[in-house]
């Protein structure tokens, strides 16, 4: 009897003991999974960090600089069907042809004149300018405004520009008028840009309507504003000048 309780008392320890084990065990493996669990949290949580550096990284890259170009009815493209046809936008054409990172903004608008454009530089100096081409000046001289005021007009689009931004680049378009406007003006209105260019050290496009003034197959009816093979021609006079100044 006493042998027989003794080989019980030794199930019941060994079945006790092996309760204890497999709670053991399991208390183990869930110990196991929830570290398993917190190291793949951590994992996933490092993963998308890196993500986002990552996404960020390719933000930065993606930001460009801005070339503005600051005119009247030529910058606007007056006239044509398409204002993707006109200079600005062949320019950005051919800034990403060359996988360039520079946005062309067009802010030419049609009638304006150097005391026009005095008057709204500061508005559109809200944003951040790199390259700044200042066509303007052919509409005082259509007009006969004094050709004084112009030049003083002209040079105080200069200085706001560069008081925005000492760094940014300024580049000016040189005009010239029509013969029936009289020799002695014309004459001075031409000198105006170059003298302008040289004053504040600025590159100067000799002529922006070079090969395309006067030529009535590349002009609309009004024989002023260029058609769209004009605005080609423009486009190259321009990006000869402004190539040099864009960072690869």
């Amino acid at each position: 009897m006493i042998k027989s309780k003794n080989k019980q008392l030794n199930l019941n320890v060994k079945d006790c003991s092996s309760n204890i084990f497999l709670k053991l065990c399991y208390f183990s493996s869930v110990v196991l999974l929830l570290s398993c669990g917190s190291d793949t949290s951590k994992k996933t949580k490092t993963s998308e960090t890196t993500s986002i550096k990552t996404e960020s990284k390719k933000a930065e890259k993606v930001v460009t600089k801005k070339v503005l170009f600051f005119g009247d009815s030529l910058t606007a493209g007056y006239g044509l069907d398409d204002i993707n046809d006109a200079f600005p936008a062949l320019i950005q054409i051919k800034i990403d042809s060359l996988s360039l990172k520079y946005t062309v903004i067009n802010s030419g608008l049609s009638g304006e004149t150097s005391a026009g454009g005095k008057s709204r530089i500061d508005w559109v100096l809200n944003q951040k300018v790199d390259i700044f081409i200042l066509e303007l000046g052919a509409n005082d001289g259509l007009r006969g405004i004094p050709l004084k005021e112009t030049r003083k007009n002209l040079q105080a689009i200069i200085d706001a520009v560069l008081a925005k931004n000492t760094a940014t680049k300024i580049v000016l378009a040189g005009m010239q008028l029509p013969p029936n406007m009289g020799i002695d003006y014309i004459t001075e209105f031409k000198t105006i840009f170059p003298e302008l260019a040289k004053k504040n050290g600025l590159k100067l496009i000799p002529f922006l309507l070079k090969d395309v003034g006067g030529v009535p197959e590349l002009n609309q009816a009004d024989g002023i504003h260029p058609t769209k093979e004009g605005h080609q021609i423009l486009a190259k006079n321009t990006w000869a000048v402004l190539e040099s100044l864009l960072d690869s």
